[in-house]
C-alpha cells in the first residue's frame, strides 16, 4: 500500500512524519483524534485535513 500522503522531510518539522505538505504531524493528528472523537469536529477545526488522511496516517502509526 502506497501511503502518498505521509511526507517525511528533514527540512520540515525536524524530519517528523508529516500529512502533505501541511505542517501537521502524524503524531499530532493522533492527538487530535484522541481529542475531537466527532471527524466532524475535527474537520470543522482543520478543515485542510481529509478523511484520507486520516486513514493513511492510522496504517502508517500502527
Amino acid at each position: 500500500m502506497k501511503l502518498d500522503r505521509i511526507i517525511v522531510n528533514p527540512k520540515r518539522m525536524n524530519g517528523q512524519p508529516c500529512i502533505r505538505n501541511l505542517r501537521i504531524t502524524v503524531r499530532r493528528l493522533m492527538e487530535l483524534l484522541a481529542i475531537y472523537s466527532d471527524h466532524a469536529e475535527l474537520y470543522q477545526e482543520f478543515p485542510e485535513l481529509e478523511e484520507e488522511d486520516i486513514r493513511q496516517a492510522l496504517i502508517f502509526i500502527a
